[in-house]
């Protein structure tokens, strides 16, 4: 019998073990040397494969301020992956960015930069290939698009927050399998319109999503959430869209951030003049449930659609409490656990189909399991 370990997610704080080390180094790349900055949790022993997330600084930032202000480094403590914070180079003017704009353009290859930087990587660290996510915030978002158009063969998904497609590279997209996307946009972003345009002609966010929505094939028709205002000091509300049923079990999310600025929720550095920054997510909260889900060789897989049919699911995902279970019929009945991070058994029953009701559990990270497999999943409640 097949045991399913699904990790959920209460909203909490939790207190993990400090980085073991973040270290800035360089490579060669395009006959220009390109600096990173790589931070490696405790939890990292070398002893097996590891995941990589990609976090990449918007325009005229760099990889130092983008530690702070899109923070995931919590978050690798407790999943046990490689946070990778690589550097743009300086356009005309100075400012560091990512060459996903046309024009103006500096002819710096970033695409081949990024893959330059991961063959440096699996050189130095036990990576799990299958695993390589990228996320950045507005030029970083930018870029995240770009390397899901031109290197989905080493990518498995990636999330942009406030960053959107250049118009003019619109049409060069050419993922090689389904794409899983995340973006996380304010309709108040003054930076990186939510209806298009700005400076150099930007794709309009819900074109964005119907781009992916079709390529991936998802369901066309969204679970929306209307995401709880915990905060209404901050001046925005969200709405949680999920495009489901896609190729591959690909899905398509959307956080509409709804009088949200061009900022990343959830971050504890308030910029004014960039608007309201929403506290009722967390936008490195969802990016990681959001990858967590995926990996490449599934995406690759023509047979995995039959292999999706036989794989338990929780939701909706953020929930508040109850969740619903769907699972194949392998796992009907079968013995089901909830366990606090302690190793405790907080919850047990017969796995059916139905509402888990776990409101009674404290908020914090629990595994469920369901029967006898390996299988993992992650899902933010």
């Amino acid at each position: 019998m097949m045991r399913i370990v699904v990790f959920l997610w209460l909203f909490c704080s939790l207190a993990v073990a400090q980085a073991q080390s973040t270290v800035t180094d360089s490579i060669q790349s395009g006959g220009l040397t390109r600096y990173y900055t790589i931070y490696t949790p405790a939890s990292y022993d070398g002893s097996e494969p590891v995941p990589v997330v990609l976090n990449l600084h918007g325009y005229g930032s760099a990889a130092f301020q983008q530690l702070f202000y899109g923070e995931f480094r919590p978050i690798a403590d407790t999943a046990n992956f490689l946070l990778v914070l690589p550097d743009g180079t300086n356009d005309l003017i100075g400012l560091s960015h990512w060459n996903t704009f046309t024009p103006p353009g500096t002819g710096v290859d970033d695409v081949a930069f990024i893959s330059d930087l991961l063959d440096t990587l699996i050189a130095s660290f036990n990576i799990d290939e299958n695993r390589i996510y990228s996320t950045g915030m507005s030029n970083g978002g930018f870029m995240s698009y770009e390397l899901a158009c031109q290197l989905s063969g080493r990518i498995a998904a990636i999330a942009s927050v406030t960053g959107s497609i250049d118009i003019d590279r619109f049409g060069a997209c050419n993922p090689s399998h389904p794409m899983p996307i995340m973006e996380i946009h304010g309709t108040n972003d003054l930076t990186v319109p939510y209806m298009g345009g700005g400076t150099f002609g930007f794709v309009p966010i819900p074109d964005v999503i119907d781009y992916w929505v079709g390529f991936n094939n998802t369901n066309p028709e969204p679970e929306v959430i209307d995401i709880p205002d915990t905060d209404p000091g901050d001046g925005s509300t969200v709405e949680h869209y999920i495009y489901s049923g896609g190729d591959n079990g690909v899905s398509v999310e959307h956080f509409k951030v709804i009088d949200g600025g061009h900022t990343w929720p959830g971050t504890i550095f308030l910029i004014p003049s960039s608007g309201s920054t929403n506290k009722d997510i967390n936008a490195s909260n969802e990016i990681w449930r959001f990858f967590s889900q995926y990996r490449l060789d599934v995406l690759t897989d023509i047979e995995s659609n039959e292999a999706n049919e036989l794989t338990p699911k929780l939701f909706p995902n953020p929930g508040n409490g109850y969740v619903m279970l769907e699972l194949p019929k392998s796992l009907q009945g079968a013995l089901l656990t909830v366990t606090d991070l302690n190793g405790r058994i907080v919850h047990e029953d017969f796995a059916f189909d139905g509402i888990l009701d776990l409101s009674s559990l404290p908020r914090g990270i629990y595994a469920i399991a369901v029967g006898q497999s390996d299988g993992v999943m992650y899902v933010h409640q």
